[in-house]
């Protein structure tokens, strides 16, 4: 899909209520929103969206064999773990994710959403959030928080994520 003449004057603009949007399951619960990605870009180098991690959960201990992560925080507040090294992870806070570096999110706030821009490349974050997510109506409240699939790791590791565990 990177043959240069599919995206050569091509652009996308997405509003707030577009495109696909997931509940996730725990640990992270909240939802996620992919809005840039190969099926609207043409373009499979990259995609990004946006995530809410609910309060008092976690994007779990994570990294990317062949993928890099960008991650911007937007509202809340909460920690960053790079490699081990936690950092605070407050608004306006950015963070790059390298091959191979484990990584995870933390929303300590009891009653705060903790809500961040993530950017990865090459695509693909978008379609494992879809496959172990639930369709989400923007609107709706958030369902009673619900099991990752018990096969999570085997889907994680054909979607290039490494250093996870079933716990």
């Amino acid at each position: 899909m990177n043959d240069q003449s599919s995206i050569r004057g091509h652009g996308v603009v997405m509003q707030p209520e577009d495109g696909p949007t997931y509940w996730q399951p725990v640990p992270a619960n909240g939802h996620v929103e992919p809005k840039l990605y190969p099926s609207n870009t043409h373009f499979d180098g990259l995609s990004m969206g946006y995530q809410t991690i609910a309060p008092a959960s976690q994007v779990r201990k994570h990294s990317h064999e062949e993928q890099i992560e960008l991650l911007v925080c937007f509202g809340g507040r909460g920690r960053v773990v790079l490699d081990g090294e936690s950092h605070d992870f407050v608004p306006g806070t950015v963070c790059f994710a390298g091959y191979d570096l484990t990584h995870e999110i933390i929303n300590e706030s009891p009653s705060e959403d903790l809500v961040l821009m993530w950017v990865i490349a090459p695509a693909g974050l978008e379609d494992f959030f879809a496959t172990i997510g639930r369709p989400r109506t923007r609107g709706d409240a958030a369902p009673e928080p619900f099991p990752r699939p018990e096969s999570v790791v085997a889907i994680e590791r054909d979607m290039g994520m490494n250093d996870t565990t079933a716990q």
